[in-house]
């Protein structure tokens, strides 16, 4: 591996906003743009000084094509500096920021914006192939009588929109649904409902302390067209409770599943943004970076238990570098869902699941749950997908500095069966 050091200079992100009805008042690029004109206006450099920006996302609108081109003009970046978008589904934002850190250490580039952004509630409805075809011999249709057969084959059910965000969300392989994973990692585990709604609650207490306390310094609010001001992540329920959570109804295995739509993450908007640099870099501008990246790790396993995606990364990613969870100070594991989060938990504690794919001895060891996640995740904050990598990064740098920490661990599981992580220092 080279030797030269990657630093996280700064990062900003937007509050994420909950999906409500249609389409929200912001674009994924607006967000992006958003979190990255306040990040960029306090750094002592211009715009147009970046190698490169990369932008993880996973549906840009069809106006967004090459998402992260049309940022870095956004951002007065300039015509000369190169952007492009990355995807690789919920870990979009983590492999914009690894492949920044990748180009960095190879001396590709020097100064690097990388984040990710994603407007789910701006997921599009599509036709169904069979009202597509129709339409296709309608359109080279060349006479009346042509068109008057063709009208008569009109089905009603042509119109029954595709639900993108939903196909998005189901697995072309497996064929399940993301929840459905859950389902399948809390009965190898035997996580129960009760321990599920126990761990969401419990992810509101902590996203509320941490608004109180201020430790989400890194939001920057939005304003919208129409004067509101968007400050906070709006996903925040402080009146959470199991009992209230027990009333909820399974949403993936009807009617005897666990998996509902108070313990799973929730669709949002959101963006974060994050600026890496070289030593060489850090010292001609003056910088003060939040911290260093060490290393990172990819990991694969069965897309049917694609939730214990974390456990594959970050456990080769710890021994390779010689640490244990004694060592790691913050951990930010994003939650897709209480079951995923639980099973990992319980995956790392297996003395089992480690032989089998680790080759150990004993178990792992999961961390405290005191470290995981201490201010909240995605079950009360949202997740959009692009984003939620580059948020966990940022946030982990910034708990990090604001508690004195040394180490954090950022990691996320990815739909399709695979795991990212990344370890960091404070500088």
């Amino acid at each position: 591996m080279a030797s030269r050091r990657v630093h996280v200079v700064d990062g900003a992100r937007t509050p994420f906003l909950r999906a409500r009805t249609g389409p929200g008042a912001f674009t994924a690029s607006d967000l992006a743009v958003a979190c990255g004109r306040p990040l960029l206006l306090r750094q002592p450099f211009e715009a147009s000084a970046f190698d490169e920006v990369i932008v993880g996302s996973t549906m840009p609108s069809p106006d967004e094509a090459n998402i992260g081109r049309v940022v870095a003009l956004r951002l007065g970046c300039g015509e000369k500096v190169p952007a492009w978008t990355v995807m690789r589904n919920c870990a979009s934002g983590l492999q914009a920021i690894d492949t920044a850190w990748l180009n960095i250490q190879a001396g590709r580039s020097r100064l690097v914006l990388a984040g990710g952004t994603d407007a789910m509630s701006h997921a599009p409805l599509l036709y169904p192939p069979e009202f597509v075809r129709w339409l296709a011999h309608w359109a080279s249709a060349k006479s009346a009588a042509r068109r008057a057969a063709l009208a008569l084959q009109f089905r009603p059910a042509f119109l029954k929109p595709v639900i993108a965000i939903l196909r998005g969300l189901t697995d072309p392989v497996v064929k399940l649904s993301m929840g459905s994973t859950a389902e399948i990692v809390a009965a190898r585990f035997g996580i129960t409902r009760l321990q599920m709604d126990e761990f969401a609650v419990e992810s509101h207490r902590r996203l509320a302390h941490a608004q109180d306390e201020g430790h989400l310094g890194e939001i920057e609010p939005l304003y919208g067209t129409d004067g509101t001001v968007h400050a906070a992540d709006d996903g925040l329920r402080r009146d959470s409770s199991v009992e209230r959570l027990a009333k909820l109804r399974p949403v993936f295995d009807k009617p005897y599943g666990n998996v509902t739509a108070g313990n799973s993450s929730q669709i949002t908007d959101g963006a974060a943004m994050l600026i890496l640099a070289d030593e060489e870099t850090v010292r001609e501008h003056g910088l003060e970076p939040l911290g260093t990246i060490i290393d990172s790790h990819w990991g694969a396993l069965d897309p049917a238990e694609m939730g214990l995606g974390p456990v594959h990364a970050a456990t080769p990613l710890l021994l390779r570098n010689g640490l244990t969870w004694d060592d790691i100070d913050c951990v930010e594991l994003n939650e897709a869902f209480a079951a995923q989060v639980l099973g990992c938990l319980a995956a790392w504690d297996s003395a089992e699941y480690c032989k089998a794919h680790f080759g150990l001895d004993k178990a792992f060891g999961a961390p405290d749950r005191r470290k995981v996640n201490a201010d909240g995740g995605a079950i009360a904050l949202g997740h959009p997908v692009g984003a939620s990598g580059a948020r966990i990064v940022l946030h982990a740098l910034k708990d990090l500095q604001r508690t004195g920490g040394r180490r954090a661990v950022a990691t996320i599981c990815i739909g399709g069966g695979q795991g990212g992580a990344i370890l960091l220092e404070r500088a």
